[in-house]
Parts: C-alpha cells; structure tokens; sequence
C-alpha cells in the first residue's frame, strides 16, 4: 500500500495549519533539478517514487498530483537520530544494508535530499548501494551535497513550493554534516549511475541529478 493510500487527510491538514501557524523563518530557494527529475518520471504511467525524509503533506499532494505516482517515505533521517539516541551508530551501515523491503528495479524515483551529508562513509556507501539496488533501469535519483560547513547541527525538511522552488525548514539535529563531499566521492558513491545534470547553488548546496544505464538491469 502507497503513502497515498496510508496517509490520512487529517494529518495532512494538520501538517498545513502547523505550517501556517509556525513562526520560524523558512526561506524559499531556486531548484534547478525538481523539474527535471519530473520529467524524467513523466514517461512512466503510475511511477514509483521513494521519499527518504521525513512526511510533508503537501509533497505528498505535490507528487500525486503532478504524477500520480505512488509514493513510500521512509525517514532515514529518524533512524539515524534513534541510532545515535540508543549509542548504535556503528551498527548504522548494517541497518541500512537490510533496511529497505522494495524489490530490486521497482522505483522510479528516489528523493535522497541531503541525508548522505549526515552519514559517514561506510553508512553512505550501504545507502547508496540500496538506492541504486532498488532503482530500475533509466530511474533518476535526486541528492542534494553540502559544499559548506553549516555552524550549527540542524536538519533541513525540504517544501515544495512549485516545480522550481523549495522552501527550506530547519529543526534540531544530534548530529551535524560531516565531511564536506568533493564531486569525485559523490560519484564515487553511486559507481553505477550516471550522473545526468549537477548544479551549483547560491545556498551552498550541489543538487545532483542521476539516471541509471538502461544495461544496469540487476544492478
């Protein structure tokens, strides 16, 4: 069963109204690569998109609506925070290795954020592998990579305003960014994917665009 199916209009309703009533500043930036990671989506009827942060009504309706797609979130945002809170970070790779139900080559879209930023190296490499198991051929994956260190430890929910704009809402964090990745590591990470478009941002974030090869089938 979908998000869209699971989801209840009550929660989304108090999503908005918390959302309207919170006075914390919540810039707006450009996104260059939302658009293009739905269009790449577009040429699939009913596709399959996997959301790793936590739940945003109004993405949820942004998605259904747009593609009339079949959405899972899964927060990997709040595993790591209950493996830092229980003292089992370095069971975190491990956990991300069997983390994830979906089959092999069933989603055609994957919304990573900016999670790899939290994770060490071998937490991010067992993600990234997941990802890329779980991605089908000619899927597209949209990460976003920090290209400066952030003063204090905060997580950010992404919004989605429109088709090019993001609203930014940041809430409290255990852990804050670790290494800053240079573009050879983000590629590195995902050895299989291509990467399809990459832009540098006024906010200090790289957004990364990757497809996967049509020949990676059992990748």
């Amino acid at each position: 069963m979908s998000l869209l199916d699971r989801i209840s209009p009550r929660k989304v309703g108090t999503d908005a109204v918390a959302a309207q009533a919170s006075p914390i500043h919540e810039p707006v930036f450009a996104t260059k690569a939302l658009r293009k990671f739905l269009t790449c989506l577009t040429s699939r009827e009913s596709p399959v998109l996997l959301d790793l942060g936590p739940v945003v009504g109004s993405n949820v309706s942004f998605f259904g609506e747009q593609l009339g797609c079949k959405i899972f979130v899964e927060n990997i945002f709040a595993d790591l925070e209950r493996h830092i809170r229980d003292k089992k970070l370095e069971t975190f790779p491990e956990f991300l290795a069997s983390r994830f139900s979906e089959e092999s080559g069933m989603v055609d879209g994957i919304l990573c954020w900016d999670i790899v930023d939290y994770l060490d190296r071998p937490a991010a490499q067992a993600l990234a592998d997941e990802l890329t198991r779980m991605l089908r051929p000619e899927g597209a994956l949209l990460g976003f990579f920090g290209t400066a260190q952030p003063r204090d430890a905060r997580y950010t929910k992404y919004i989605i305003v429109d088709e090019v704009n993001l609203k930014h809402r940041l809430y409290p964090s255990t852990r804050g960014r670790q290494s800053i990745l240079l573009n050879r590591d983000i590629i590195r990470l995902f050895p299989v994917l291509r990467v399809s478009d990459s832009f540098l941002l006024q906010n200090n974030l790289r957004e990364v665009l990757f497809r996967k090869p049509a020949w990676a089938q059992g990748a």
